[in-house]
Protein backbone atom coordinates (compact mmCIF):
# COMPACT_ATOMS: atom_id res chain seq x y z
CA UNK A 1 0.00 0.00 0.00
CA UNK A 2 2.81 2.44 0.59
CA UNK A 3 4.32 1.64 -2.10
CA UNK A 4 1.29 2.40 -4.23
CA UNK A 5 1.06 5.34 -2.24
CA UNK A 6 4.46 6.93 -3.19
CA UNK A 7 4.16 6.16 -7.11
CA UNK A 8 2.23 8.96 -6.88
CA UNK A 9 4.67 11.34 -5.14
CA UNK A 10 6.88 10.05 -7.63
CA UNK A 11 5.06 11.59 -10.61
CA UNK A 12 4.80 14.60 -8.47
CA UNK A 13 8.43 15.00 -7.99
CA UNK A 14 8.70 14.22 -11.54
CA UNK A 15 6.47 17.62 -12.20
CA UNK A 16 8.37 19.64 -9.95
CA UNK A 17 11.85 18.76 -11.25
CA UNK A 18 10.67 19.11 -14.79
CA UNK A 19 9.57 22.75 -14.36
CA UNK A 20 12.95 23.51 -12.52
CA UNK A 21 15.13 22.05 -14.64
CA UNK A 22 12.76 23.98 -17.58
CA UNK A 23 13.26 27.19 -15.42
CA UNK A 24 16.94 26.79 -15.42
CA UNK A 25 17.81 26.02 -19.19
CA UNK A 26 15.70 29.38 -19.93
CA UNK A 27 17.86 31.41 -17.67
CA UNK A 28 14.98 31.98 -15.21
CA UNK A 29 16.04 29.88 -12.39
CA UNK A 30 16.22 32.72 -9.31
CA UNK A 31 12.61 33.19 -10.27
CA UNK A 32 11.62 29.35 -10.39
CA UNK A 33 12.80 28.96 -6.72
CA UNK A 34 9.46 30.39 -4.30
CA UNK A 35 7.24 27.92 -6.54
CA UNK A 36 9.58 25.40 -6.63
CA UNK A 37 10.07 25.65 -2.50
CA UNK A 38 6.30 26.08 -1.99
CA UNK A 39 5.25 23.03 -3.90
CA UNK A 40 7.79 20.65 -2.54
CA UNK A 41 6.90 21.57 0.64
CA UNK A 42 2.95 20.89 0.00
CA UNK A 43 4.73 17.19 -1.63
CA UNK A 44 7.08 16.97 1.43
CA UNK A 45 4.66 17.49 4.24
CA UNK A 46 1.58 15.64 3.04
CA UNK A 47 3.86 12.35 2.78
CA UNK A 48 5.06 13.09 6.26
CA UNK A 49 2.13 13.40 7.45
CA UNK A 50 0.66 10.42 6.63
CA UNK A 51 4.02 8.06 6.96
CA UNK A 52 3.88 9.33 10.68
CA UNK A 53 0.32 8.39 10.88
CA UNK A 54 0.66 5.26 8.87
CA UNK A 55 3.55 4.29 11.67
CA UNK A 56 1.16 4.70 14.40
CA UNK A 57 -2.79 3.43 12.95
CA UNK A 58 -2.02 1.93 10.20
CA UNK A 59 -5.07 -0.89 10.49
CA UNK A 60 -5.23 -1.56 6.08
CA UNK A 61 -8.73 -2.09 6.25
CA UNK A 62 -11.10 -1.22 3.58
CA UNK A 63 -11.76 2.48 5.83
CA UNK A 64 -8.14 2.94 5.46
CA UNK A 65 -7.47 1.66 2.07
CA UNK A 66 -9.51 4.67 0.81
CA UNK A 67 -8.71 7.42 3.12
CA UNK A 68 -5.03 6.51 1.55
CA UNK A 69 -6.81 6.32 -2.28
CA UNK A 70 -8.35 10.13 -1.61
CA UNK A 71 -4.84 11.31 -0.50
CA UNK A 72 -3.10 9.81 -3.55
CA UNK A 73 -5.96 11.60 -5.94
CA UNK A 74 -4.71 14.69 -4.18
CA UNK A 75 -1.04 14.31 -4.67
CA UNK A 76 -2.15 13.68 -8.49
CA UNK A 77 -4.46 17.13 -8.94
CA UNK A 78 -1.37 18.88 -7.12
CA UNK A 79 0.93 17.59 -9.44
CA UNK A 80 -0.85 18.69 -12.43
CA UNK A 81 -1.08 22.55 -10.83
CA UNK A 82 2.46 22.19 -11.00
CA UNK A 83 2.76 23.79 -14.65
CA UNK A 84 0.06 26.82 -12.89
CA UNK A 85 2.16 27.32 -10.29
CA UNK A 86 5.59 28.33 -12.34
CA UNK A 87 3.83 29.62 -15.53
CA UNK A 88 1.10 31.92 -13.74
CA UNK A 89 1.68 31.90 -10.43
CA UNK A 90 -1.26 30.33 -9.72
CA UNK A 91 -1.72 28.08 -6.90
CA UNK A 92 -5.31 27.29 -7.31
CA UNK A 93 -4.86 23.67 -8.54
CA UNK A 94 -1.79 23.02 -6.10
CA UNK A 95 -3.80 23.91 -2.97
CA UNK A 96 -6.90 22.06 -4.36
CA UNK A 97 -4.60 19.02 -4.60
CA UNK A 98 -2.93 19.68 -0.77
CA UNK A 99 -6.85 20.21 0.21
CA UNK A 100 -7.89 17.03 -0.59
CA UNK A 101 -4.63 14.92 0.75
CA UNK A 102 -5.40 16.20 4.03
CA UNK A 103 -9.09 15.29 3.87
CA UNK A 104 -7.93 12.48 3.55
CA UNK A 105 -5.96 12.79 6.88
CA UNK A 106 -8.43 14.25 8.56
CA UNK A 107 -10.37 11.45 7.98
CA UNK A 108 -8.19 9.17 9.69
CA UNK A 109 -7.30 11.45 12.31
CA UNK A 110 -10.79 11.35 13.44
CA UNK A 111 -11.16 7.96 13.00
CA UNK A 112 -8.18 7.37 15.54
CA UNK A 113 -9.84 9.59 18.06
CA UNK A 114 -12.94 7.38 18.22
CA UNK A 115 -11.18 4.01 17.74
CA UNK A 116 -8.48 4.84 19.89
CA UNK A 117 -9.73 6.28 23.46
CA UNK A 118 -6.11 6.14 25.06
CA UNK A 119 -4.92 8.85 22.41
CA UNK A 120 -7.86 10.87 21.59
CA UNK A 121 -6.35 14.06 22.68
CA UNK A 122 -4.10 13.78 20.13
CA UNK A 123 -6.27 13.07 17.65
CA UNK A 124 -8.36 15.58 18.28
CA UNK A 125 -5.69 18.30 18.00
CA UNK A 126 -4.04 16.95 15.35
CA UNK A 127 -7.59 16.72 13.40
CA UNK A 128 -8.24 20.42 14.71
CA UNK A 129 -5.08 21.92 13.38
CA UNK A 130 -5.52 20.04 9.61
CA UNK A 131 -8.86 21.79 9.30
CA UNK A 132 -8.35 24.98 10.80
CA UNK A 133 -4.63 25.25 8.22
CA UNK A 134 -7.07 23.81 5.23
CA UNK A 135 -9.00 26.98 5.93
CA UNK A 136 -6.46 29.30 6.31
CA UNK A 137 -4.30 27.78 2.90
CA UNK A 138 -7.81 28.28 0.77
CA UNK A 139 -8.69 31.82 2.20
CA UNK A 140 -4.68 32.15 1.01
CA UNK A 141 -5.67 32.03 -2.28
CA UNK A 142 -7.69 35.41 -2.15
CA UNK A 143 -4.92 37.15 -1.20
CA UNK A 144 -3.22 36.23 -4.95
CA UNK A 145 -0.04 37.49 -5.35
CA UNK A 146 -0.41 39.91 -2.19
CA UNK A 147 2.04 38.93 0.33
CA UNK A 148 2.03 35.52 -0.99
CA UNK A 149 5.76 35.02 0.66
CA UNK A 150 4.77 36.03 4.21
CA UNK A 151 1.72 34.20 4.10
CA UNK A 152 3.52 31.23 2.78
CA UNK A 153 5.50 31.01 5.48
CA UNK A 154 3.32 31.79 8.29
CA UNK A 155 1.32 28.98 7.45
CA UNK A 156 4.57 26.64 7.30
CA UNK A 157 5.80 27.83 10.47
CA UNK A 158 1.74 26.48 11.71
CA UNK A 159 1.72 23.31 9.82
CA UNK A 160 4.97 22.54 11.41
CA UNK A 161 3.64 23.51 14.85
CA UNK A 162 0.70 21.99 14.76
CA UNK A 163 2.66 18.00 15.70
CA UNK A 164 4.44 19.86 18.62
CA UNK A 165 1.01 20.83 19.87
CA UNK A 166 -0.99 17.76 19.25
CA UNK A 167 1.50 15.85 21.20
CA UNK A 168 2.15 18.21 23.88
CA UNK A 169 0.76 15.66 26.90
CA UNK A 170 2.61 12.33 25.39
CA UNK A 171 3.64 11.16 21.84
CA UNK A 172 1.77 8.52 19.44
CA UNK A 173 3.38 5.57 18.75
CA UNK A 174 5.45 4.89 15.79
CA UNK A 175 7.80 2.14 14.83
CA UNK A 176 11.79 2.88 14.46
CA UNK A 177 12.37 0.28 11.52
CA UNK A 178 9.05 1.38 9.65
CA UNK A 179 10.16 4.88 9.69
CA UNK A 180 13.79 4.53 8.55
CA UNK A 181 12.22 2.22 5.84
CA UNK A 182 10.08 5.01 4.63
CA UNK A 183 12.35 8.06 4.76
CA UNK A 184 15.11 5.75 2.81
CA UNK A 185 11.95 4.94 0.09
CA UNK A 186 11.25 9.26 -0.02
CA UNK A 187 14.86 9.30 -0.44
CA UNK A 188 15.54 6.90 -3.26
CA UNK A 189 12.43 8.60 -5.27
CA UNK A 190 14.30 11.91 -5.09
CA UNK A 191 17.56 10.33 -5.91
CA UNK A 192 15.62 8.88 -9.20
CA UNK A 193 15.18 12.33 -10.62
CA UNK A 194 18.33 12.83 -10.52
CA UNK A 195 19.22 9.27 -12.30
CA UNK A 196 16.27 10.56 -14.57
CA UNK A 197 18.74 13.32 -15.85
CA UNK A 198 21.62 11.13 -15.92
CA UNK A 199 19.42 9.08 -18.34
CA UNK A 200 18.47 12.45 -20.44
CA UNK A 201 22.46 12.95 -20.87
CA UNK A 202 22.82 9.54 -22.16
CA UNK A 203 20.16 9.55 -24.59
CA UNK A 204 21.58 12.79 -25.58
CA UNK A 205 25.43 11.15 -26.26
CA UNK A 206 23.73 8.08 -28.10
CA UNK A 207 21.23 10.04 -30.02
CA UNK A 208 23.45 13.06 -31.13
CA UNK A 209 27.32 13.25 -32.08
CA UNK A 210 29.87 12.60 -29.28
CA UNK A 211 30.41 15.22 -27.27
CA UNK A 212 32.69 15.23 -24.71
CA UNK A 213 30.70 17.73 -22.42
CA UNK A 214 27.46 14.88 -22.40
CA UNK A 215 29.98 12.31 -21.32
CA UNK A 216 31.13 14.99 -17.83
CA UNK A 217 27.63 15.76 -17.77
CA UNK A 218 26.60 12.23 -17.61
CA UNK A 219 28.91 10.51 -15.33
CA UNK A 220 29.25 13.59 -13.05
CA UNK A 221 25.70 13.32 -11.98
CA UNK A 222 25.98 9.47 -11.53
CA UNK A 223 29.40 9.90 -9.60
CA UNK A 224 27.11 12.63 -7.27
CA UNK A 225 23.94 10.24 -7.24
CA UNK A 226 26.50 7.42 -5.87
CA UNK A 227 27.65 9.62 -3.18
CA UNK A 228 24.34 10.84 -1.71
CA UNK A 229 23.34 7.41 -1.88
CA UNK A 230 26.20 6.02 -0.13
CA UNK A 231 26.19 9.06 2.64
CA UNK A 232 22.84 8.64 3.13
CA UNK A 233 23.16 4.84 4.13
CA UNK A 234 26.40 5.01 5.32
CA UNK A 235 24.52 4.37 9.09
CA UNK A 236 21.94 1.48 9.35
CA UNK A 237 19.27 3.62 10.36
CA UNK A 238 16.46 1.43 12.02
CA UNK A 239 18.86 0.67 15.14
CA UNK A 240 19.69 3.76 15.50
CA UNK A 241 16.25 5.08 15.98
CA UNK A 242 15.84 2.17 17.75
CA UNK A 243 18.56 2.85 20.72
CA UNK A 244 18.00 6.72 20.31
CA UNK A 245 13.78 6.89 20.22
CA UNK A 246 14.23 10.00 22.29
CA UNK A 247 15.31 11.49 19.09
CA UNK A 248 12.47 10.75 17.28
CA UNK A 249 11.01 12.93 14.01
CA UNK A 250 14.82 14.67 13.86
CA UNK A 251 16.39 11.18 14.91
CA UNK A 252 14.93 9.77 11.64
CA UNK A 253 16.75 12.30 9.69
CA UNK A 254 20.19 12.98 11.38
CA UNK A 255 20.69 9.17 12.64
CA UNK A 256 20.33 8.33 8.81
CA UNK A 257 23.07 10.97 7.65
CA UNK A 258 26.87 10.22 7.98
CA UNK A 259 26.92 12.24 11.24
CA UNK A 260 28.74 10.64 14.33
CA UNK A 261 25.96 8.64 16.37
CA UNK A 262 27.17 10.31 19.38
CA UNK A 263 25.40 13.81 18.65
CA UNK A 264 24.72 15.41 22.09
CA UNK A 265 20.79 14.44 22.59
CA UNK A 266 20.75 17.97 24.24
CA UNK A 267 20.96 19.19 20.90
CA UNK A 268 17.64 17.96 19.65
CA UNK A 269 14.46 18.22 21.19
CA UNK A 270 12.53 14.84 22.91
CA UNK A 271 9.38 15.33 21.50
CA UNK A 272 8.14 12.93 18.84
CA UNK A 273 8.12 15.75 16.05
CA UNK A 274 11.07 17.52 17.06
Amino acid sequence: MELLFDLTFVAAVAQLAARLAHATVDGHAPSAVAPFLMVFFAIWWAWMSFTWFASAYDCDDVPYRLAAFVQMGGVLVLAAGTGRAFDRGDYTAVTLGYLIMRVGLLGLWIRAAVQHPEGRGASVRYAGGVAALEVLWVARLALGEHAAGATFLALVVLELLVPVWSERHGPTSWHPHHIAERYALFTIILLGESVFASTTAVVAFVEHAADPELVAVSVSSLAIVAALWWLYFAVPAGAGLEAHRQWSFVGAMVITSPLPRSLPSALVSRSRWW
